[in-house]
């Protein structure tokens, strides 16, 4: 059981499972710093940087108290007077990763002054920016991100989003919808590809040599007339030179442009039935007046003819 009383795992695979408040502390820098026991030259910062270079490098399973000991050049208790387990100090170095594009791309597009088609070109740098990240930190695509414990880099890169994508005009659990589904797509396609360079590392097969031992059965299959559909496709259905992310990508906006034309329409119908409203109401208001001058001048012009 996690020291926050859960009963998720703490084996540092998925992120919120060890103490949440000991993480929160770290990463907002609340925390007390150790004032003895250390090698000066330790900190926080360079166990959290050789902890995402060893995941880099060797992958998650890697990533060792006894690991960094040895990457840093000290003692392994030495590390724990910085950071309780593996299991908070990937809350941290999730924290990291997430702010890496925050500073290689300043001028990230949708910003204060941006037009109002600003938003289609945010979607595109948020999905490329992911799909980068990801190609850098593959360890990403390992971890169980459901229960993410936010700190600084991930909350700014949120709200950098949200201010890209502000002008479609969306309701708000709409524009959280938007950043999900971008990035799902993006991680459903770069699973894919890590799966399948996974698997070559694993089995020492290209991808060439495994569909090659397949074909004279595919072939056949082929020739039998019980599957037409993909007998008919053409030979370069499945060629790699057709690039799934910018189809999938250009789909997704396609489908947010759609979207947003429908909350303009019915944002426009609402101003006109609200302007239809106000200006009934004035109609109604004069007409109140006039009637009530009528009865006022009726009776002084009887009291004038009596």
């Amino acid at each position: 059981m996690a020291k926050d009383g859960s009963t998720a795992a703490t084996d540092g695979t998925a992120t919120g499972s060890g103490d949440i408040a000991r993480s929160l502390e770290l990463l907002w820098g609340t925390g007390e710093r150790p004032s003895r026991g250390p090698k000066p030259g330790l900190t926080l910062d360079r166990i959290v940087t050789a902890a995402v270079a060893v995941a880099d490098t060797d992958g998650l399973s890697a990533v060792s108290m006894r690991r960094l000991s040895t990457e840093l050049g000290t003692g392994t208790m030495s590390l724990y007077r910085y950071v309780p387990g593996k299991a908070e100090l990937l809350d941290l170095m999730l924290d990291r990763v997430l702010g890496e594009p925050l500073s290689t791309e300043p001028d990230r597009p949708g910003g204060p002054d941006g037009g109002p088609d600003d938003w289609r070109t945010a979607v595109g740098a948020m999905a490329r920016s992911y799909r980068d990240n990801l190609r850098r930190h593959p360890w990403l695509l390992k971890i169980n991100q459901a229960r993410t414990v936010l700190g600084p880099s991930a909350l700014r890169g949120l709200e950098v989003s949200l201010t890209a994508l502000r002008s479609m005009g969306l309701r708000d659990p709409e524009l959280i919808g938007v950043i999900i589904t971008v990035n799902s797509f993006v991680e459903g396609l770069a699973r894919t590809q890590g799966d399948a360079a996974e698997a070559v590392a694993q089995t020492g097969l290209s991808n060439e040599e495994f569909w090659d031992s397949q074909r004279p059965y595919l072939e056949r299959a082929m020739l039998s007339g019980a599957y037409p559909m993909m007998a008919g496709m053409s030979e370069d259905t499945f060629s790699a030179d057709f690039d799934h992310f910018e189809f999938g990508l250009r789909r997704l906006i396609a489908g947010f442009e759609a979207l947003v034309a429908e909350r303009a329409a019915e944002q426009a119908s609402e101003q006109v039935a609200e302007q239809a409203s106000e200006q009934g109401s004035e109609q109604c208001s004069d007409g109140t007046a006039n009637r009530t001058a009528d009865r006022t001048t009726d009776r002084t012009t009887d009291r004038a003819a009596g």
